[in-house]
């Protein structure tokens, strides 16, 4: 065997990136979970001033923030030996509530693995696992880290972007959000659009209940409500607008769903359709975006898929060609991508 030394040095260089992005997951969701980034984006503070903030042991405290500064997710002086947060790192890891943020990707990343035992069990007999038999991390994790793109763009752009749509939710509208998981897109569309009423379904009851509660707490329970159904068997008929937000790849029959969605709406109603970004080809999707969503496919998509009826596993990489067969099948005539984010295609889709 040949080996190149700077082919093996370069390939040796992404393990030990890979590796430290693995070991350091787990910190991120141990800084979101006790609310260390929360505390330091306050101001500067030493180890022994931090771990004051958060009631935590100053050194554990310590540790974690040497590493967090060599991940380049905080900053360090070494003349004072005090961390900091610049307004990046601070807008992108310290508001959970804002249009970014991302510890929740990786309580979904940590809640996604360990399932490892079953899913490699999966790879040899070729059985499914069902979204429900996931640890709970995945269900808080799926809502932490789509909210953000969501909160940025739904009644921004995306809505605007479908033809007429914006002025009949403004006007009072009946909606359909799909596969809504604990409700994210359902609260933010009832918030903005006080005169409609949307109906939020999953087939998952945990995640229903959680939804409910979500609403209530947004004081929007009077005009988003839920139910507990698959995206075949969800209630109303004549529906203005349906909605789906990174669930029709995960089903097992997403052309089933299609053909309900088809018959529930109006005539001039319309599919929001909201996917992973991906492009038609293997070699299209050999990016960063593309290997972040492949490695949760594996792991929640595809294994959901394959648990179901319906003989799909289209998985998070699909892509806008495969997207707009399962539409064309179903009966639809109109099919375009209608915007998009590094993250995301967003399809508008009419009987």
């Amino acid at each position: 065997m040949a080996v190149d030394d700077g082919r093996l040095m370069e390939f040796l260089g992404k393990f030990v990136g890979d590796l430290g992005a693995t070991a350091a997951a787990g910190n991120v969701v141990v800084g979101h979970r006790l609310g260390l980034y929360r505390a330091l984006a306050q101001g500067p503070a030493t180890p022994e001033g931090l771990a004051e903030r958060t009631e935590c042991h100053p050194r554990y405290v310590t540790e974690w923030l040497r590493g967090q500064a060599a991940g380049g997710y905080v900053d360090y002086e070494a003349d004072t030996g005090e961390f900091s947060m610049n307004d990046e790192q601070a807008f992108c890891l310290a508001d959970a509530a804002g249009p970014v943020y991302l510890p929740g990707a990786f309580v979904l990343a940590l809640g996604a693995l360990r399932a490892e035992p079953r899913i490699a069990e999966a790879f040899r007999t070729g059985e499914g696992m069902g979204w429900h038999e996931h640890d709970e991390d995945v269900f808080i994790g799926c809502e932490a880290f789509f909210r953000p793109g969501y909160l940025a763009n739904l009644t921004t752009s995306w809505i605007p972007a479908m033809d007429g749509l914006e002025t009949k939710l403004t006007a009072g509208a009946a909606v359909a959000d799909v596969g809504c998981g604990l409700g994210a897109s359902t609260v933010i569309m009832a918030g903005a659009f006080p005169q409609s009423r949307i109906v939020g379904s999953d087939y998952h009851e945990g995640s229903i209940e959680l939804a409910r509660k979500r609403a209530a707490d947004a004081g929007v329970a009077t005009r988003a409500t839920f139910e507990v159904a698959s995206a075949q068997t969800f209630s109303g008929t004549g529906l203005d607008l349906v909605t789906s937000f990174d669930c029709l790849h995960d089903m097992g029959d997403p052309l089933g769903a299609a053909r309900h969605v088809r018959d529930a709406l109006a005539p001039d109603g319309t599919w929001l359709v909201v996917e992973p970004i991906a492009a038609d080809t293997v070699e299209g999707n050999l990016n960063p975006v593309g290997r972040l969503y492949y490695g949760f496919s594996s792991f929640l998509c595809v294994p959901n898929g394959l648990s179901q009826p319906g003989g799909y596993s289209l998985g998070a990489q699909a892509g806008e060609a495969a997207m707009r067969q399962v539409m064309t099948d179903a009966g639809f005539t109109r099919f375009r991508r209608a915007a998009e984010t590094p993250f995301n295609a967003v399809y508008e889709v009419r009987p």
